[in-house]
Protein backbone atom coordinates (compact mmCIF):
# COMPACT_ATOMS: atom_id res chain seq x y z
CA UNK A 1 0.00 0.00 0.00
CA UNK A 2 1.01 3.60 -0.48
CA UNK A 3 2.32 4.67 2.92
CA UNK A 4 1.66 8.41 2.73
CA UNK A 5 -0.39 10.18 5.37
CA UNK A 6 -2.96 11.65 3.01
CA UNK A 7 -6.24 12.26 4.92
CA UNK A 8 -8.66 9.43 4.27
CA UNK A 9 -11.93 10.50 2.69
CA UNK A 10 -14.91 9.17 4.60
CA UNK A 11 -18.41 10.28 3.64
CA UNK A 12 -21.68 8.79 2.50
CA UNK A 13 -22.40 9.62 -1.12
CA UNK A 14 -26.03 10.70 -0.96
CA UNK A 15 -28.19 13.28 -2.70
CA UNK A 16 -27.12 16.12 -0.40
CA UNK A 17 -23.45 15.29 -0.91
CA UNK A 18 -23.94 15.29 -4.68
CA UNK A 19 -25.60 18.71 -4.65
CA UNK A 20 -22.91 20.28 -2.47
CA UNK A 21 -20.03 18.66 -4.35
CA UNK A 22 -21.37 19.71 -7.75
CA UNK A 23 -22.12 23.26 -6.57
CA UNK A 24 -18.72 23.72 -4.95
CA UNK A 25 -17.09 22.07 -7.93
CA UNK A 26 -18.79 24.56 -10.23
CA UNK A 27 -17.11 27.37 -8.28
CA UNK A 28 -13.73 25.66 -8.58
CA UNK A 29 -14.42 25.11 -12.27
CA UNK A 30 -13.67 28.77 -12.84
CA UNK A 31 -16.32 29.15 -15.53
CA UNK A 32 -15.84 25.66 -16.98
CA UNK A 33 -16.15 22.04 -15.96
CA UNK A 34 -19.68 21.49 -17.23
CA UNK A 35 -23.21 22.49 -16.34
CA UNK A 36 -24.25 22.39 -12.68
CA UNK A 37 -27.80 21.10 -13.26
CA UNK A 38 -26.49 18.28 -15.45
CA UNK A 39 -23.94 17.40 -12.80
CA UNK A 40 -26.54 17.25 -10.03
CA UNK A 41 -28.81 15.07 -12.18
CA UNK A 42 -25.90 12.80 -13.13
CA UNK A 43 -24.77 12.38 -9.52
CA UNK A 44 -28.28 11.72 -8.27
CA UNK A 45 -28.77 9.11 -10.99
CA UNK A 46 -25.62 7.40 -9.74
CA UNK A 47 -26.97 7.31 -6.18
CA UNK A 48 -30.37 6.06 -7.34
CA UNK A 49 -28.79 3.38 -9.54
CA UNK A 50 -26.40 1.86 -7.06
CA UNK A 51 -23.64 2.55 -4.59
CA UNK A 52 -20.99 4.90 -5.98
CA UNK A 53 -17.80 4.77 -3.97
CA UNK A 54 -15.13 7.39 -3.36
CA UNK A 55 -11.91 6.07 -1.86
CA UNK A 56 -8.60 7.67 -0.86
CA UNK A 57 -5.89 7.25 -3.45
CA UNK A 58 -3.53 5.72 -0.91
CA UNK A 59 -5.97 2.83 -0.41
CA UNK A 60 -4.73 1.46 -3.75
CA UNK A 61 -1.56 -0.49 -4.39
CA UNK A 62 1.07 1.75 -5.97
CA UNK A 63 0.97 -0.21 -9.24
CA UNK A 64 -2.85 -0.23 -9.54
CA UNK A 65 -4.13 1.47 -12.71
CA UNK A 66 -6.28 4.58 -12.34
CA UNK A 67 -8.36 5.65 -15.35
CA UNK A 68 -9.32 9.29 -15.92
CA UNK A 69 -12.90 10.17 -16.91
CA UNK A 70 -13.71 13.44 -18.60
CA UNK A 71 -15.96 15.34 -20.98
CA UNK A 72 -14.31 17.04 -23.94
CA UNK A 73 -15.85 19.80 -26.03
CA UNK A 74 -17.54 23.14 -25.93
CA UNK A 75 -20.13 23.56 -23.14
CA UNK A 76 -21.97 26.16 -25.20
CA UNK A 77 -22.40 23.96 -28.29
CA UNK A 78 -26.09 23.87 -29.12
CA UNK A 79 -26.01 20.43 -30.79
CA UNK A 80 -24.16 18.59 -28.03
CA UNK A 81 -25.75 15.33 -26.95
CA UNK A 82 -24.11 13.01 -24.42
CA UNK A 83 -26.19 10.52 -22.44
CA UNK A 84 -25.29 8.91 -19.10
CA UNK A 85 -24.73 5.61 -20.88
CA UNK A 86 -22.09 7.29 -23.05
CA UNK A 87 -19.97 8.00 -19.96
CA UNK A 88 -20.24 4.37 -18.89
CA UNK A 89 -19.52 3.13 -22.42
CA UNK A 90 -16.31 5.18 -22.66
CA UNK A 91 -15.01 3.48 -19.51
CA UNK A 92 -16.01 0.06 -20.79
CA UNK A 93 -14.13 0.62 -24.05
CA UNK A 94 -10.87 1.39 -22.26
CA UNK A 95 -11.34 -1.38 -19.68
CA UNK A 96 -11.79 -3.83 -22.57
CA UNK A 97 -8.50 -2.65 -24.06
CA UNK A 98 -6.71 -3.47 -20.81
CA UNK A 99 -8.47 -6.80 -20.35
CA UNK A 100 -7.13 -7.85 -23.74
CA UNK A 101 -3.61 -7.18 -22.42
CA UNK A 102 -4.05 -9.13 -19.18
CA UNK A 103 -4.10 -5.87 -17.23
CA UNK A 104 -6.80 -4.34 -15.04
CA UNK A 105 -8.20 -0.91 -14.30
CA UNK A 106 -8.61 -0.63 -10.52
CA UNK A 107 -10.21 2.80 -10.07
CA UNK A 108 -11.50 5.95 -11.74
CA UNK A 109 -10.47 9.58 -11.32
CA UNK A 110 -12.18 12.71 -12.55
CA UNK A 111 -10.26 15.01 -14.82
CA UNK A 112 -11.06 18.32 -13.14
CA UNK A 113 -13.47 20.27 -10.98
CA UNK A 114 -16.69 21.74 -12.35
CA UNK A 115 -20.45 21.56 -12.05
CA UNK A 116 -20.44 18.29 -13.96
CA UNK A 117 -16.80 17.24 -13.76
CA UNK A 118 -16.73 16.97 -9.97
CA UNK A 119 -19.31 14.17 -9.98
CA UNK A 120 -18.16 12.61 -13.24
CA UNK A 121 -17.23 9.05 -12.36
CA UNK A 122 -19.99 8.38 -9.84
CA UNK A 123 -22.37 6.73 -12.32
CA UNK A 124 -19.51 4.77 -13.86
CA UNK A 125 -18.65 3.61 -10.34
CA UNK A 126 -22.24 2.52 -9.68
CA UNK A 127 -22.40 0.54 -12.91
CA UNK A 128 -18.92 -1.00 -13.01
CA UNK A 129 -18.15 -1.33 -9.31
CA UNK A 130 -14.88 0.57 -9.74
CA UNK A 131 -14.27 3.15 -7.01
CA UNK A 132 -13.59 6.83 -7.71
CA UNK A 133 -10.43 8.04 -5.99
CA UNK A 134 -10.40 11.26 -3.98
CA UNK A 135 -8.17 13.01 -6.48
CA UNK A 136 -8.39 14.77 -9.82
CA UNK A 137 -5.99 15.50 -12.64
CA UNK A 138 -6.50 19.11 -11.63
CA UNK A 139 -8.24 20.74 -8.66
CA UNK A 140 -9.80 23.34 -10.95
CA UNK A 141 -11.05 23.20 -14.56
CA UNK A 142 -8.79 23.72 -17.59
CA UNK A 143 -9.36 23.90 -21.36
CA UNK A 144 -6.96 21.36 -22.91
CA UNK A 145 -6.35 17.66 -22.49
CA UNK A 146 -2.62 18.24 -22.08
CA UNK A 147 -3.28 20.42 -19.02
CA UNK A 148 -5.19 17.54 -17.48
CA UNK A 149 -2.62 14.88 -18.31
CA UNK A 150 -0.75 15.15 -15.00
CA UNK A 151 2.52 16.00 -16.71
CA UNK A 152 2.60 13.00 -19.04
CA UNK A 153 4.89 13.49 -22.01
CA UNK A 154 3.14 14.54 -25.24
CA UNK A 155 5.01 11.69 -26.97
CA UNK A 156 3.78 9.03 -24.54
CA UNK A 157 1.33 6.49 -25.97
CA UNK A 158 -2.18 7.30 -24.82
CA UNK A 159 -5.31 5.16 -24.85
CA UNK A 160 -8.49 7.22 -25.10
CA UNK A 161 -12.14 6.43 -25.76
CA UNK A 162 -14.74 9.00 -26.76
CA UNK A 163 -18.50 8.47 -26.98
CA UNK A 164 -21.22 10.99 -27.79
CA UNK A 165 -23.67 12.41 -30.26
CA UNK A 166 -27.37 11.84 -30.85
CA UNK A 167 -27.90 8.08 -31.24
CA UNK A 168 -30.86 8.70 -33.55
CA UNK A 169 -28.65 10.45 -36.10
CA UNK A 170 -25.41 9.80 -37.95
CA UNK A 171 -23.57 12.04 -35.48
CA UNK A 172 -23.25 9.37 -32.80
CA UNK A 173 -19.61 8.46 -32.30
CA UNK A 174 -17.71 5.70 -30.53
CA UNK A 175 -13.96 6.00 -30.84
CA UNK A 176 -10.94 4.27 -29.33
CA UNK A 177 -7.56 5.72 -30.22
CA UNK A 178 -4.03 4.60 -29.39
CA UNK A 179 -1.56 7.31 -30.29
CA UNK A 180 0.77 9.84 -28.76
CA UNK A 181 -0.91 11.88 -26.06
CA UNK A 182 -0.96 14.96 -28.26
CA UNK A 183 -2.35 13.14 -31.31
CA UNK A 184 -4.95 11.28 -29.25
CA UNK A 185 -6.15 14.50 -27.61
CA UNK A 186 -6.49 16.21 -31.00
CA UNK A 187 -8.39 13.20 -32.38
CA UNK A 188 -10.83 13.25 -29.46
CA UNK A 189 -11.35 17.00 -29.83
CA UNK A 190 -12.26 16.52 -33.51
CA UNK A 191 -14.59 13.68 -32.53
CA UNK A 192 -16.34 16.06 -30.15
CA UNK A 193 -16.91 18.53 -32.99
CA UNK A 194 -18.25 15.76 -35.25
CA UNK A 195 -20.58 14.52 -32.50
CA UNK A 196 -22.19 17.93 -32.03
CA UNK A 197 -19.78 19.58 -29.64
CA UNK A 198 -19.20 17.21 -26.72
CA UNK A 199 -18.10 13.63 -25.99
CA UNK A 200 -17.71 11.51 -22.87
CA UNK A 201 -14.10 10.40 -22.51
CA UNK A 202 -12.06 7.81 -20.62
CA UNK A 203 -8.29 8.10 -21.00
CA UNK A 204 -4.70 7.85 -19.83
CA UNK A 205 -4.55 5.04 -17.26
CA UNK A 206 -1.67 5.68 -14.87
CA UNK A 207 -0.40 3.95 -11.75
CA UNK A 208 -1.70 5.06 -8.38
CA UNK A 209 1.88 5.98 -7.48
CA UNK A 210 2.12 8.28 -10.50
CA UNK A 211 -1.23 9.87 -9.68
CA UNK A 212 -0.14 10.44 -6.10
CA UNK A 213 2.88 12.40 -7.29
CA UNK A 214 1.19 14.34 -10.10
CA UNK A 215 -2.56 14.68 -9.46
CA UNK A 216 -4.51 16.99 -7.16
CA UNK A 217 -5.20 14.99 -4.01
CA UNK A 218 -8.18 15.29 -1.66
CA UNK A 219 -10.42 17.41 -3.88
CA UNK A 220 -13.89 16.51 -2.67
CA UNK A 221 -13.81 17.94 0.84
CA UNK A 222 -13.11 21.44 -0.48
CA UNK A 223 -15.83 21.20 -3.14
CA UNK A 224 -18.40 20.04 -0.58
CA UNK A 225 -17.33 22.80 1.84
CA UNK A 226 -17.86 25.46 -0.83
CA UNK A 227 -21.23 23.95 -1.73
CA UNK A 228 -22.30 24.17 1.90
CA UNK A 229 -21.23 27.81 2.08
CA UNK A 230 -23.55 28.60 -0.82
CA UNK A 231 -26.47 26.60 0.57
CA UNK A 232 -26.17 28.28 3.98
CA UNK A 233 -25.38 31.86 2.87
CA UNK A 234 -27.90 34.66 3.40
CA UNK A 235 -27.18 36.05 -0.07
CA UNK A 236 -25.02 35.52 -3.10
CA UNK A 237 -22.82 38.40 -2.05
CA UNK A 238 -22.25 36.82 1.35
CA UNK A 239 -21.44 33.49 -0.29
CA UNK A 240 -18.90 35.16 -2.58
CA UNK A 241 -17.16 36.80 0.38
CA UNK A 242 -17.09 33.59 2.41
CA UNK A 243 -15.70 31.60 -0.51
CA UNK A 244 -13.04 34.23 -1.12
CA UNK A 245 -12.07 34.03 2.55
CA UNK A 246 -11.84 30.23 2.38
CA UNK A 247 -9.58 30.37 -0.69
CA UNK A 248 -7.49 33.35 0.35
CA UNK A 249 -8.95 35.39 -2.48
CA UNK A 250 -11.00 38.52 -3.05
CA UNK A 251 -14.26 39.72 -4.62
CA UNK A 252 -12.84 42.50 -6.81
CA UNK A 253 -15.92 43.05 -8.99
CA UNK A 254 -19.65 43.08 -8.36
CA UNK A 255 -22.04 44.35 -10.98
CA UNK A 256 -24.16 43.74 -14.03
CA UNK A 257 -23.08 41.76 -17.07
CA UNK A 258 -23.02 44.42 -19.77
CA UNK A 259 -21.80 42.48 -22.81
CA UNK A 260 -21.03 38.86 -23.66
CA UNK A 261 -19.19 37.66 -26.75
CA UNK A 262 -19.03 33.88 -27.20
CA UNK A 263 -18.02 31.81 -30.23
CA UNK A 264 -17.85 28.02 -30.35
CA UNK A 265 -14.88 27.09 -32.51
CA UNK A 266 -12.43 24.20 -32.62
CA UNK A 267 -14.36 22.40 -29.91
CA UNK A 268 -14.03 25.30 -27.45
CA UNK A 269 -16.10 28.24 -26.24
CA UNK A 270 -14.00 31.40 -26.59
CA UNK A 271 -14.97 34.98 -25.85
CA UNK A 272 -15.13 37.84 -23.40
CA UNK A 273 -17.53 39.47 -20.96
CA UNK A 274 -17.69 42.94 -19.50
CA UNK A 275 -18.93 43.33 -15.93
CA UNK A 276 -19.13 46.84 -14.49
CA UNK A 277 -15.76 48.40 -15.41
CA UNK A 278 -13.90 45.09 -15.86
CA UNK A 279 -13.25 42.74 -18.78
CA UNK A 280 -12.94 38.97 -18.47
CA UNK A 281 -11.76 36.63 -21.24
CA UNK A 282 -12.47 32.92 -21.39
CA UNK A 283 -11.48 29.80 -23.30
CA UNK A 284 -14.09 27.49 -21.80
CA UNK A 285 -12.74 28.67 -18.41
CA UNK A 286 -11.99 32.26 -17.44
CA UNK A 287 -8.43 33.11 -18.45
CA UNK A 288 -7.98 36.76 -17.48
CA UNK A 289 -9.72 39.59 -15.65
CA UNK A 290 -8.64 43.21 -16.06
CA UNK A 291 -9.81 46.59 -14.90
CA UNK A 292 -8.65 49.67 -16.81
CA UNK A 293 -5.79 47.69 -18.30
CA UNK A 294 -4.58 46.34 -14.94
CA UNK A 295 -4.47 42.54 -14.64
CA UNK A 296 -6.32 41.36 -11.53
CA UNK A 297 -5.99 37.60 -12.07
CA UNK A 298 -4.68 35.20 -14.70
CA UNK A 299 -5.33 31.47 -15.24
CA UNK A 300 -4.57 29.20 -13.43
CA UNK A 301 -5.65 31.65 -10.73
CA UNK A 302 -9.29 30.96 -10.00
CA UNK A 303 -11.68 33.41 -11.65
CA UNK A 304 -15.32 32.51 -11.12
CA UNK A 305 -18.73 34.21 -11.25
CA UNK A 306 -21.63 33.85 -8.80
CA UNK A 307 -25.17 35.17 -8.98
CA UNK A 308 -25.36 37.99 -6.42
CA UNK A 309 -28.84 36.98 -5.26
CA UNK A 310 -28.54 33.21 -4.96
CA UNK A 311 -24.80 32.54 -4.92
CA UNK A 312 -25.26 30.03 -7.73
CA UNK A 313 -22.08 29.71 -9.79
CA UNK A 314 -22.53 30.81 -13.40
CA UNK A 315 -20.28 29.16 -16.01
CA UNK A 316 -19.13 31.07 -19.07
CA UNK A 317 -21.55 29.20 -21.32
CA UNK A 318 -24.53 30.49 -19.28
CA UNK A 319 -23.63 34.18 -19.01
CA UNK A 320 -26.37 36.57 -20.09
CA UNK A 321 -26.46 40.35 -20.29
CA UNK A 322 -28.28 41.93 -17.38
CA UNK A 323 -27.26 39.29 -14.83
CA UNK A 324 -25.96 40.64 -11.54
CA UNK A 325 -22.81 38.74 -10.62
CA UNK A 326 -19.93 38.75 -8.17
CA UNK A 327 -16.49 37.86 -9.49
CA UNK A 328 -14.38 35.84 -7.05
CA UNK A 329 -10.65 35.48 -7.66
CA UNK A 330 -8.13 33.36 -5.76
CA UNK A 331 -4.42 32.82 -6.37
CA UNK A 332 -3.21 29.62 -8.01
CA UNK A 333 -1.20 28.67 -4.95
CA UNK A 334 -4.41 28.42 -2.92
CA UNK A 335 -5.70 25.68 -5.24
CA UNK A 336 -4.78 22.04 -5.56
CA UNK A 337 -3.23 21.80 -9.02
CA UNK A 338 -1.95 18.85 -11.03
CA UNK A 339 1.41 18.60 -12.78
CA UNK A 340 -0.17 19.72 -16.07
CA UNK A 341 -0.22 23.25 -14.67
CA UNK A 342 3.59 23.44 -14.32
CA UNK A 343 4.56 23.55 -18.01
CA UNK A 344 4.61 27.03 -19.60
CA UNK A 345 4.42 25.69 -23.15
CA UNK A 346 0.94 24.34 -22.45
CA UNK A 347 -0.23 27.92 -21.91
CA UNK A 348 0.78 29.13 -25.37
CA UNK A 349 -2.57 28.07 -26.94
CA UNK A 350 -4.35 30.11 -24.25
CA UNK A 351 -2.60 33.28 -25.39
CA UNK A 352 -3.51 32.54 -29.01
CA UNK A 353 -7.15 31.88 -28.11
CA UNK A 354 -7.85 34.97 -25.98
CA UNK A 355 -5.26 37.39 -27.38
CA UNK A 356 -3.87 38.22 -23.94
CA UNK A 357 -0.53 37.66 -22.26
CA UNK A 358 -0.78 34.71 -19.88
CA UNK A 359 2.60 33.02 -19.49
CA UNK A 360 4.39 36.07 -18.11
CA UNK A 361 1.74 36.35 -15.38
CA UNK A 362 1.45 32.63 -14.60
CA UNK A 363 5.20 31.95 -14.77
CA UNK A 364 7.05 35.08 -13.64
CA UNK A 365 10.82 34.87 -14.01
CA UNK A 366 12.78 32.05 -15.55
CA UNK A 367 11.91 29.18 -13.23
CA UNK A 368 9.26 27.61 -15.47
CA UNK A 369 7.19 26.85 -12.39
CA UNK A 370 4.14 28.38 -10.82
CA UNK A 371 4.92 30.76 -7.96
CA UNK A 372 4.83 29.26 -4.47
Amino acid sequence: MNSTNTPRFESEIDQEWVTNAATGGAVLGGGGGGALDEGVDFGRLAVDYGDPRVRPLDALDDDASVLTVSAVGAPGATDRCVSPQDYVRAVELVVDQFTDRDARVAALMTNEMGGFATVNGLLQSSVTGLPVVDAACNGRAHPTGAMGSMGLSPERESVQAAVGGDRSTDRHTELVVRASLETAADTVRRAAEDAGGLVAVARNPVSAAYAHENAAIGVYERAVSIGRIISNAESGGAAARDIADLLGGTVPITGEVETVSLETTGGFDVGSVSIADAELTFWNEYMTVEREGFRLATFPDLITTLDTDTGRPIPTADLQTGQSVAVVTAPADSLSLGAGMTRPELFEPVESAVGKSVIEHAFPGESGELPE
